[in-house]
């Protein structure tokens, strides 16, 4: 991963023992400085390429529609002309005048009508697209990347931040064509009509490019702060109501709550001050307007007296000053409302030009038929290079053999398991698979042979057949059930009121760990792996069903290359290899009886933990 792009580098990377497993958690660090504003509006505008047709569409509206609303003040001061001073109105004149102003008047609400519906689902249509890369981009990331990044973050980027763009989009993009052909419309008109008086009102225009941009400055960082702030607060919403169970059982509300709100407040002044920023924009623009209009009429009125030009004229001037000077309002206020949209989108960019998980290799081969022979060879690992979790790990595993990891809490039990399944790459030493390294086989092909259960159950939104069905997505329903009675979780499903199509919440939550445990071990047999891989898969089952989940366990595991992980030594005496880890190193190996006759690490853990059960 390149210096620049990296998330994880050492002062922003603290490792954590999570259930057992090495994580990755960045701290809080400086805020990044905002890229280019060009740069992000280029890759804006890609996503505005896929919608051609609908936004030519939209410009050819706009274009009418600003036609339509430039000819309205030159009929304004026709229809003023058209009374002179000796009162002898031409009125056949005047009534066509009017008429064309109510049919001008009528088409600008049709039209603008349209154009906002039109734009509206364009901005939809884009802000989808936007969605699915950047979903799609979540599949291609590694591991890394969600270890490094809390869920609320990632959540804020899909939502918040393409939200924020959406609504800019539709808001923004019509006003902003419409007021440049405006102010071109506006300027062309008031030089036809008086020169003089287009000179005296180009006074305010420095005015506002200098304000705006000395705004612009200000509020790009600031918009650019309140996302990731924002980005930091749903994080920590994520975090408390996900945990809500531990929050209540320590009694810590009052600790969540401190928390929350120092957050909160760090986000309040953030946006108080980007507000505050982008609110003096439109006073002082008024201010000026109001100046330019001030001197435009001076200036006619002179140039009336002068008999230079007439009444009508200074009229549809004074009407074209304000339709030139308010898209300058309005596009002054869209590009300070560009700097939130651009501030989300750039979060959105970062994220799609993060480093995708390393492709195959271009000889990459297919993992046909699996056995299951796995090689250790001199495997090093570190998720920071000065700090190695495995060192220097050397072991053999012939196919059909069950091999229990065991060891204290973040001795690399788990790390090898990630290693092995490749979500992530050794840092030095090879692992071979059927002796062949496990690089040259494709990862999808790899991964097919692998069936897991983790310590950390999950568990879809769905019917529980859904669920099971997840390890093999074209079993039949019987293939279900039958996986379902080996993990001996058939017995509670057909308890429930709708059996198999009982539908899950988020994570099944309407069920007890255990019983989602069960369903995890279901979806793992029915995937029929060649290796097997057991993460404390029974840690959350009560021991009499764990009695029966050992004994399908065992059938499952004839013929197939099993690792398990447990803290339990009990669960494993009757694995034929037990590797014990500490410290990144295996210490010891050996079956149950030959570490137990060694009296060492394994000895001294499990006569622990039988001493612990007997008191």
């Amino acid at each position: 991963m390149s210096e620049n792009n990296s998330k994880y580098s050492k002062e922003n990377i603290n490792m954590s023992r999570i259930s057992g497993r090495s994580r990755i958690r960045r701290s809080k660090g400086p805020v990044e400085k905002p890229k280019k504003f060009k740069e992000t509006l280029k890759r804006l505008w890609y996503y505005f390429g896929k919608q051609r047709k609908l936004l030519l569409i939209v410009f050819f509206i706009t274009i009418v529609d600003a036609i339509i609303t430039l000819l309205v003040p030159y009929l304004i001061g026709r229809a003023i002309d058209t009374i002179p001073i000796d009162g002898k109105v031409n009125f056949k004149i005047l009534k066509i005048i009017l008429l064309a102003l109510i049919i001008s008047y009528f088409l600008d609400a049709v039209l603008t009508f349209f154009q906002g519906w039109l734009m509206a689902g364009t901005a939809q249509h884009i802000v989808k697209n936007m969605r699915a890369d950047l979903f799609k981009k979540f599949q291609k990331l590694p591991i890394v990347f969600f270890d490094g990044n809390t869920h609320g973050e990632i959540m804020s980027r899909v939502s918040n931040d393409v939200d924020n763009v959406s609504s800019t989009i539709s808001q923004s993009t019509t006003q902003l064509m419409s007021g440049m052909i405006t102010i071109i419309g506006s300027l062309i008109m008031m030089i036809i009509l008086s020169p003089l008086l287009t000179l005296a009102s180009m006074i305010t225009v420095p005015l506002v490019f200098l304000l705006t941009r000395i705004i612009a400055k200000n509020t790009n960082v600031l918009f650019k702060n309140q996302q990731k702030e924002l980005g930091r607060l749903n994080a920590k919403i994520e975090e408390a109501i996900s945990g809500i169970y531990v929050v209540k059982a320590f009694n810590h509300e009052n600790r969540e709550i401190q928390e929350f709100e120092e957050i909160n407040n760090d986000l309040y002044k953030v946006s108080l001050r980007a507000q505050i920023w982008s609110g003096y924009l439109m006073p002082l623009m008024n201010v000026i307007n109001n100046i330019g209009f001030a001197v435009v009429a001076g200036v006619g009125g002179i140039l009336a007296v002068k008999n230079i030009v007439t009444i009508g004229i200074i009229a549809s001037f004074l009407s074209y000053s304000r339709q030139f000077s308010r898209p300058l309002n309005d596009l002054a206020s869209i590009f300070n409302t560009l700097q939130s949209a651009v501030a989300g989108a750039e979060r959105v960019f970062d994220t799609l030009e993060e480093k995708n998980e390393d492709e195959d290799a271009v000889d990459a081969t297919i993992l046909h038929n699996p056995k299951g022979n796995v090689i250790f060879q001199n495997v090093s690992f570190g998720y920071r290079k000065d700090l190695k979790i495995l060192k220097n790990i050397n072991f053999k595993v012939k196919f059909g053999t069950s091999v229990a990891l065991v060891g204290p809490t973040g001795a690399g039990k788990t790390t090898i398991v990630n290693l092995l399944t490749r979500f992530y790459d050794v840092s030095a030493g090879k692992i071979f698979i059927d002796n062949k390294d496990i690089r040259e086989y494709t990862r999808d092909s790899l991964r097919r042979c692998f069936g897991m259960v983790l310590q950390d159950t999950y568990l879809f939104t769905g019917t529980i057949k859904e669920n099971i069905r997840y390890g093999k997505l074209d079993a039949a329903d019987d293939q279900i059930r039958r996986a379902a009675i080996m993990a001996k979780a058939d017995d509670f499903i057909r308890d429930l009121p709708k059996g198999y199509d009982t539908l899950l919440f988020e994570s099944g939550s309407n069920l007890s760990q255990g019983q989602r445990q069960l369903l995890a071990i279901a979806r793992a047999i029915l995937s029929n792996p060649s290796i097997l891989i057991l993460d404390e898969a029974t840690s959350s089952i009560d021991t009499r069903t764990e009695m029966k989940i050992q004994q399908a366990m065992s059938k499952l595991m004839e013929g197939r290359t099993s690792f398990i992980i447990a803290h339990r030594l009990s669960t494993i005496k009757d694995a034929d290899v037990i590797m014990v880890i500490d410290n990144g190193q295996i210490i010891e190996k050996g079956n149950h009886d030959e570490l137990i006759e060694k009296k060492g690490f394994y000895y001294d853990m499990y006569l622990s933990q039988v001493n612990s059960m007997e008191n």
